[in-house]
C-alpha cells in the first residue's frame, strides 16, 4: 500500500487530529490509509505488528466520514467532545481481547484462539470512536523485558534496528514510536509499559492497580497486572487514561477513580519530589542515565519544584521480592493452558502425555522457566520459606513508599538504568536482563501510578533515555502535571 497522505503532516496527538478533521484539512480515511502505508513500509523490518485489520479499519474510518459530512465545525468539534477519541487509530496488545479477532499472547499454545468477547478497555475505546488498527507483538504471555521472547521473532527498535523494543509490551512501543499508530495499549507487571516506551522514546503510563479494569487481559500475575497507554505525549496518555479508568462490575479488583479535567493537570510550582540518591546513583547505572536524573531535577528545580532527598531502604529488594512474587502467580495463571481447558493441543498416549507435549512443545523458554520456578516457590516445603516471607515485605516496602509519599508528590528514578541493549546481547542471561526491571517493579509491588517520559537529551550512543515519576495511588495527575514541566 502506498502512502497517499503526506506523513510529515501526520497528527501530533488526538487534540491535533481532531483540530485537522474540524477544519476540514484531512479525513479519518486519509490517516488510517497514512499509518497503514507506514505499517507496510516499516513492519517488514521492525516487527510490532502481528495482525493488521486493513479492510476493517478503512471501513470504519470511512462510516465515521459520513458522519462527519456536512457538519459545520462547531458541530465537528462538539462531536468530538461526546466520543473523545472520534477516529483516533491505535494498536492493541497480543493479550487484551478483542471479539472476532485472534488473541494469542504471541504464544504457539493460543495460535489460533478468537476471542469470543471484548475486553473491557476495548468496549470503552470503541465507544470512545478510537479505530484499533491492529494487534502487536509482545514477550510470550507477557513474560520477558526485551520482545525476543515472542513466538513470532522479535520485534526491533525503530530508532536503530540493531536493538531491541524492550518489553514485554515491545510491539506497542514500537509501533508509536515507528507512527504505525497514535496510541497503542500494553500491558505492565513490573515495568512492561514504561521500560518500552523508555527503550523507543515515547510516554508510557502504568496506571493505579485496578484503576483499569483487568477484564478480558490475560492474566500474568493477577496482583500486579495493569493495562495502560503507550502514547507519542503526556496529553494523549491523560485522554487516553481518563477513557479506560474506571470501576467494572466483571472485575471486582477494580475501583472507581477520581474525576479530573484533561486540561486541569498543568504544572505548576510547589510540588515537592523525592530523589532517593542511594538506590540511583549505584553501580550498574548507567553515567547517561545518573547523568539524566541529574539533568531532570535541575531542571524542576528551575520550575519551581522543590527537591527532596528520600531514603527508602527496602528499594533495595523489590527486585528479588518481584521475581519470587511474581513467578508464584504465574505458575497458578499458566495452568489453565494445557491442552484440555485452553489453546492448542499436542497429543501423547495418554492425559499425562497430553500435558507433557502440549506444554513442553508450545510454551517458550522463559515461560517454562517461570512456571517451574513458581511451583517450586509454592511447593510445601518452600511456601513459608519464600513466598510467605516476599508477601510480609512486599507490605512493608508499600508502607515505605506511602510514607515517603506522604511528604513528596512522587517519586522521580530512571525507568531502566541504561539504554536499549543489542538484539541477542543479553542472550542466556536471565539475571541481567531482570536488572533492567529494578526500578520500574516497585510501582506494581505497591500498586501506585508511574509514568515513563523521554529525557530531554539521548544516551552517547543515541538511543533515548527515560525518567520515571510514582505518585500516590490514583494521583495520576501529579504525574502529567511533572511530565509536562519535563517533557
Amino acid at each position: 500500500m502506498s502512502i497517499d497522505f503526506p506523513t510529515h503532516t501526520l497528527p501530533e496527538s488526538v487534540l491535533d487530529f481532531h483540530a485537522m478533521l474540524a477544519d476540514g484539512k484531512t479525513t479519518v480515511a486519509a490517516v488510517v490509509k497514512a499509518y497503514l502505508g507506514i505499517i507496510d513500509l516499516r513492519n517488514k523490518d521492525v516487527n510490532a505488528y502481528l495482525e493488521v485489520f486493513d479492510e476493517e479499519v478503512l471501513a470504519i474510518a470511512e462510516s465515521y466520514d459520513k458522519q462527519l459530512e456536512g457538519k459545520s465545525k462547531m458541530e465537528r468539534e462538539a462531536l468530538f467532545r461526546q466520543h473523545r477519541l472520534f477516529g483516533v487509530p491505535f494498536a492493541v496488545k497480543d493479550n487484551i481481547l478483542m471479539k472476532g479477532h485472534i488473541a494469542g499472547s504471541a504464544s504457539k499454545v493460543l495460535e489460533n484462539y478468537e476471542a469470543g468477547f471484548d475486553s473491557t478497555v476495548m468496549i470503552k475505546l470503541r465507544e470512545s470512536g478510537a479505530i484499533c488498527i491492529g494487534r502487536v507483538n509482545m514477550d510470550e504471555f507477557a513474560m520477558g523485558g526485551s520482545t525476543e521472547n515472542s513466538a513470532y521473532g522479535v520485534t526491533h527498535n525503530p530508532l536503530n534496528l540493531e536493538y531491541v523494543a524492550g518489553g514485554s509490551s515491545g510491539g506497542s512501543a514500537a509501533a508509536v514510536a515507528m507512527k504505525g499508530c497514535l496510541f497503542a495499549l500494553g500491558s505492565d507487571t513490573g515495568g512492561s509499559i514504561r521500560q518500552p516506551a523508555a527503550y523507543c522514546g515515547v510516554v508510557g503510563l502504568k496506571p493505579t492497580y485496578g484503576s483499569v479494569s483487568r477484564h478480558g487481559l490475560m492474566a500474568m500475575a493477577s496482583s500486579f497486572d495493569v493495562i495502560g497507554p503507550i502514547t507519542h505525549n503526556i496529553e494523549d496518555a491523560e485522554l487516553v487514561f481518563d477513557v479506560i479508568r474506571g470501576k467494572d462490575t466483571l472485575d471486582s479488583t477494580s475501583h472507581e477513580t477520581k474525576g479530573f479535567s484533561v486540561t486541569g493537570t498543568l504544572p505548576h510550582a510547589g510540588m515537592k519530589v523525592g530523589v532517593p540518591r542511594e538506590f540511583i546513583f549505584t553501580e550498574g547505572v548507567s553515567d547517561d542515565v545518573k547523568k539524566s536524573i541529574e539533568n531532570t531535577v535541575e531542571n524542576l528545580k528551575s520550575k519551581g519544584v522543590e527537591i527532596v532527598d528520600v531514603s527508602i531502604p527496602l528499594l533495595q529488594k523489590a527486585l528479588a521480592l518481584y521475581y519470587i512474587l511474581v513467578p508464584a502467580e504465574v505458575s497458578s495463571n499458566m495452568a489453565r493452558f494445557d491442552g484440555v481447558r485452553y489453546g492448542a493441543k499436542v497429543e501423547g498416549k495418554d492425559l499425562l502425555g497430553d500435558y507433557m507435549n502440549t506444554r513442553g512443545q508450545l510454551l517458550g523458554k522463559e515461560v517454562k522457566k517461570r512456571i517451574m520456578l513458581g511451583t517450586y516457590i509454592l511447593s510445601a516445603g518452600y511456601h513459608d520459606a519464600y513466598y510467605r516471607k516476599a508477601n510480609i515485605l512486599r507490605e512493608q516496602l508499600t508502607a515505605d513508599i506511602k510514607k515517603v509519599l506522604g511528604s513528596v508528590d512522587a517519586i522521580i528514578t530512571p525507568t531502566s538504568p541504561d539504554t536499549a541493549f543489542k538484539i541477542g546481547e543479553k542472550a542466556g542471561d536471565s539475571i541481567s536482563l531482570y536488572l533492567a526491571d529494578i526500578f520500574t517493579v516497585t510501582a506494581n509491588l505497591a500498586g501506585i501510578p508511574a509514568i515513563s517520559v523521554p529525557a530531554k537529551t539521548h544516551a552517547s550512543n543515541g538511543l533515548p533515555l527515560g525518567i520515571q515519576f510514582m505518585s500516590n495511588a490514583d494521583r495520576e495527575d501529579v504525574l502529567f502535571a511533572l511530565g509536562k514541566m519535563i517533557y
